[in-house]
């Protein structure tokens, strides 16, 4: 009885500290939904993240609406990525499919919406899915979206258990 009192008693401590972290952690998360490049219109700042080396698998592109509330900002140094501005939809996909598609194994691109809490599209990433035999994996890249007052902090990694497999 003594221990499945302590197990309840570390579940609730566990589960209250769970709550406190997850309240004092800054920005709400956005989400990501399939797209299709004929639905992107109009004018966007491109955020160019990675793509600095031969093997630079963190490799992202960034579409923000220029007429958008919000500006994305990567949470990293400024030499990982480059900015565009003022940049037309066709040219901004084009330029983008053009910078994911490098590596060579290189299988595809993929067109994501990133999207809030209500379903607006706030913009989209293309992002390199690559040959799932070179990786163990075609999506190598975890990528995430903080909305923060006015900004949207993109936050881009290697997926740990890939990267665990290159450091090996």
């Amino acid at each position: 009885m003594k221990t499945l009192t302590s197990i309840i008693i570390l579940v609730i401590i566990f589960w209250l500290g769970t709550l406190i972290i997850k309240s004092f952690s800054r920005g709400k998360s956005l989400r990501t939904v399939p797209a299709q490049s004929n639905a992107i219109t109009g004018m966007y700042t491109l955020i160019l993240y990675g793509g600095k080396h031969s093997n630079d698998l963190e490799t992202v592109v960034i579409l923000g609406k220029e007429d958008g509330r919000y500006t994305f900002e990567p949470f990293a140094p400024e030499f990982k990525y480059t900015i565009k501005k003022g940049v037309p939809a066709k040219e901004a996909i084009a330029e983008a499919e053009k910078f994911v598609s490098w590596h060579n194994s290189f299988h595809r691109s993929e067109i994501r919406g990133i999207i809030d809490d209500r379903g607006n599209t706030l913009g989209y990433e293309i992002r390199p899915l690559y040959l799932p035999i070179t990786f163990g994996a075609e999506d190598v890249a975890d990528v995430n979206y903080k909305m923060e007052a006015d900004k949207i902090i993109v936050h881009v990694r290697l997926n740990p258990s890939i990267e665990k497999k290159l450091v090996s």
